[in-house]
């Protein structure tokens, strides 16, 4: 199952802060596709994936717009 999440136009930390909320909501092994504009979202999203042991399996940038995969552990 996917979920996404449109964080388009926030600034840091709104983006993270808002990707862990609904990967608290989330089941494990469910994948998050997170966009962003932010660019301090790829060193936040990288680093708290790490920490908190989710999976963050590609981000993309196209055009301002940060794409993240990340999967629930």
């Amino acid at each position: 199952k996917s979920v996404k999440i449109d964080l388009l136009g926030l600034k840091c930390p709104l983006p993270v802060l808002k990707t862990k909320k609904k990967i608290k909501e989330m089941s494990s092994g469910e994948i998050l596709k997170m966009t962003s504009t932010d660019p301090g979202s790829v060193n936040d999203v990288t680093f708290w994936s790490k920490i908190n042991k989710n999976y963050l399996l590609s981000h993309a940038e196209d055009g301002g717009v940060y794409t993240f995969y990340i999967q629930k552990n």
